[in-house]
């Protein structure tokens, strides 16, 4: 099979690029070892609880600001439902809980209260930075990456606010501690701007570039925090929907595993099974220890490059919690995120970010419930041939980490219904994370910006995106990667770019908290929102009992109908249904397979949802 583009990695970057392309008339194919689209933005269900896998704070979705998700899906002309959260987040630290309001001055006040020596810095501080971001970010929007940023574009944007840009582009080789040097003095105040760039880039203020400390102080103020109304199912579901109703292929199952080259030039990519696919371009999407370590060969590469790569210094290994608990050990006045600083003065395991999204979106669990999900640093040394040592490790895990969130919230021990954890190895496992690093190599100086996988690699038809490129982690900046690979891409074919346009329709439509079930698929005709909801039901379990051992993507095709992706529903039922794939199916035959008929008698009524969609 020949396409125009090959896209490796169904993560949010790789699925933004191909989602434009697609849009623009571009043959695609996405081809990812998962079953799912998103990498770490995405859902697991058990019993018929949603639990947000990984990224689920959410920034990009303002009206202003930094916001690529916004400006895609305007590009797209996709509709997505979202939440905005009354607080970006609380951070609770040495006995303090700071409410980070979207309010940039309201948040002064509130960090003076903790620091009141430092009151008047603080005010002048987020003040300068308030300006520098909108000179810089609001005034001209810009969703291109630094390295592919049209030098002519930047001058113009330069002679508009001449002293601004000049002291953000003085930033660009020091120390975030260096910039907050100018207004502070008390010592303990750096230990909290520590906390908060370890959250948003997993660096201290001494690794953190002062260029990108000094927007992301500001911008998830100004832009705001989101969640996609009835899980982040929707969030790549709806790109993959608009890749698959414009004629691209979304390959799952399949892992790339060598990026073939004719003589110098990469021509294609083999899977996994032997199989071959050709493209006249490529876009690799995942870290790039796994594209000079693993998919490009050693004679294809300088041997300095491979050695650059594997120098890259990681992000710590992560490990998370998923819990449901009973809804009376969170209090209410709990922030849907919360971060828990168990140690002010260095990064250890009780340093805990909390997730509770079921407070704002009553969809994900029962209405006496919480999902609860902590994500944190593990420096355990994972066993790998051990089963019963392994097992061991994830139970002692489950308890360390269920005792930090017992201080925050107590009784929640007790409160406990379902617990489940993920390893470093299950992150590399299922998302093809190295070693654990959620976040790829570390956004630090030194391996910053312009010292990381640009956008275009040293061959011409080869393109990079994702958290190994020069925006670093954070699913804007992903998403604003994706955009520039696809941009480069169209460029080269003579196809018109995603650029900025004023006027463009807003397809980012805000929805009332609580957001309940009775809230979804609001605006849709009645016969398409029932189909919808019982689609909806489908547990999308890894190995489907539903499917009778046979290969039948009876999960992804409810997934599908679950965002509105009916082209893409229909395209795996039409396959079904004709016998490419085997025998013909008789769906209502599943149903007596299904997980939730074996455990409360009401299976998915997969017959009537694939029976709408082949009539649609």
């Amino acid at each position: 099979m020949h396409y125009d583009v090959i896209v490796i990695g169904g993560g949010l970057s790789g699925l933004t690029a191909a989602s434009l392309l697609a849009k623009r008339g571009v043959r695609v194919a996405v081809v990812d070892k998962g079953h799912n689209p998103g990498g770490s933005c995405g859902i697991f269900k058990r019993n018929g609880v949603t639990y947000d896998q990984g990224a689920a704070m959410l920034f990009g979705f303002g009206e202003k600001g930094f916001n690529a998700h916004r400006f895609v899906f305007n590009c797209l002309e996709e509709p997505i439902d979202v939440i905005r959260h009354d607080l970006l987040y609380c951070v609770n630290y040495k006995g303090h809980r700071i409410k980070f309001w979207p309010d940039v001055d309201k948040f002064a006040e509130e960090l003076a209260l903790v620091f009141p020596g430092e009151r008047d810095n603080i005010k002048r501080f987020y003040h300068d930075l308030a300006i520098l971001h909108r000179h810089v970010i609001v005034e001209r929007p810009n969703y291109t990456t630094p390295d592919e940023t049209d030098p002519k574009q930047g001058l113009k944007a330069m002679l508009r606010h001449p002293i601004s840009y000049a002291r953000f582009l003085g930033y660009l080789n020091k120390s975030a501690k260096t910039l907050l040097e100018k207004y502070f003095s008390d010592p303990e105040i750096f230990k909290f701007f520590d906390k908060l760039t370890s959250t948003y880039c997993y660096t201290t203020v001494e690794e953190s570039p002062a260029i990108l400390a000094a927007i992301m102080f500001v911008e998830n103020h100004v832009g705001g925090s989101y969640y996609p109304a009835g899980s982040t199912l929707f969030l790549p579901g709806k790109l993959e929907k608009v890749i698959e109703e414009n004629d691209g292929e979304m390959l799952y199952g399949k892992e790339v595993v060598k990026i073939l080259f004719d003589g110098d030039k990469p021509v294609g990519v083999e899977l996994q099974s032997g199989e071959e696919l050709a493209a006249d371009n490529l876009i690799y999407s995942g870290t790039v220890w796994n594209l000079y370590g693993k998919l490009i060969a050693k004679e294809h590469s300088k041997p300095e490059r491979v050695v650059w790569a594997a120098k890259q210094v990681p992000t710590y290994p992560s490990v998370v919690l998923y819990t449901l608990v009973d809804k009376r050990v969170i209090p209410e006045d709990t922030a849907a995120i919360e971060m828990l600083i168990g140690n002010p003065d260095r990064l250890d395991e009780s340093e805990v970010t909390v997730y509770i999204l079921s407070i704002d979106d009553h969809t994900l669990c029962p209405e006496d419930s919480h999902v609860v999900i902590a994500i944190g640093p593990t420096f355990e040394t994972w066993i790998a041939d051990d089963a019963a040592g392994y097992a061991q490790q994830k139970r002692k895990e489950q308890a360390r980490l269920t005792a930090v969130l017992e201080k925050r919230f107590p009784g929640f021990a007790e409160g406990v219904r379902y617990a489940e954890v993920a390893t470093p190895r299950t992150l590399e496992r299922y998302l093809m994370k190295n070693g654990g690093a959620v976040a790829g190599p570390k956004q630090m100086l030194g391996q910053h910006l312009f010292h990381r996988l640009h956008t275009k690699s040293e061959w011409d038809n080869l393109y990079c995106c994702g958290e190994s490129t020069v925006m670093g982690t954070g699913t804007p900046t992903v998403t604003t990667s994706g955009l520039s690979a696809a941009n480069a891409v169209l460029k080269k074919l003579g196809l018109e770019p995603f650029v900025h346009q004023e006027g463009r329709a807003n397809q980012v439509r805000l929805v009332a908290k609580p957001f309940g079930a009775e809230s979804l698929y609001a605006g849709c005709p009645e016969d398409q929102k029932a189909v919808m909801l019982k689609a909806s039901r489908c547990q999308f379990c890894e190995n489907p009992s539903c499917a009778m051992n046979k290969e039948m993507d009876i999960p992804g095709i409810m997934r599908r109908v679950t965002v509105g992706n009916f082209s893409g529903a229909k395209k795996i039922a039409t396959r079904l249904l004709s016998g490419e794939e085997g025998e013909k199916i008789a769906f209502a035959t599943c149903e007596a397979h299904c997980i939730l008929n074996r455990q409360n008698d009401t299976p998915v009524e997969i017959q009537q949802v694939i029976d709408y969609i082949m009539k649609e």
